[in-house]
């Protein structure tokens, strides 16, 4: 017998927003809705003011963020690791001179539960860092928007977030 299959995408675009000319933080509104329960967050082109790093925080909530991560040089087979232990918010990725790059999960942001985080990236720099990062945001709120924010002092320029839903279904 034969059977119309139908595909649908797994994910769904709910909103790209362009970063300006050096500004010490983005934040992404309306990115959370009740419409999906997880989320891919990328950030592609652009450019950082210095070498750093940069953070993500949920609505205004600036306690409660719980993260470990493991990284190894280029070169080395070295691993190593660090941790946040209720800090003010998520380490999500490496920013330069050269390029923003971000590519997580967050699972669970607009629901009444914690919200996890998974996120992976690689310093665009011959020596620099692999990195993997899991965290919890330990609350329940049930947060619609996000902001990204480089290391003290720097400055972002360029580039595109783009966030998009994963199918419930």
């Amino acid at each position: 017998e034969f059977r119309r299959v139908l595909f649908r995408s797994g994910l769904t675009l709910i909103s790209a927003t362009t970063i300006g000319a050096g500004v010490s933080s983005v934040t992404v509104s309306n990115a959370f809705s009740s419409t999906y329960d997880n989320y891919k967050i990328t950030l592609s082109g652009g450019v950082a003011s210095a070498n750093g790093e940069f953070t993500m925080k949920l609505g205004a909530t600036a306690t409660g963020y719980y993260e470990f991560y493991v990284y190894g040089t280029y070169s080395a087979t070295t691993v190593s690791g660090q941790n946040v232990n209720n800090g003010g918010a998520w380490n999500v990725g490496y920013i330069s001179t050269n390029s923003l790059n971000l590519n997580c999960d967050i699972f669970a942001p607009n629901l009444a539960k914690n919200t996890q985080i998974t996120a992976v990236d690689g310093r665009a720099l011959t020596t620099g860092n692999a990195v993997f990062r899991a965290g919890n945001l330990a609350d329940t709120t049930q947060y619609t928007a996000f902001t990204l924010t480089p290391d003290s002092g720097q400055t972002l320029t360029g580039g595109v977030i783009r966030v998009y839903g994963y199918q419930n279904s």
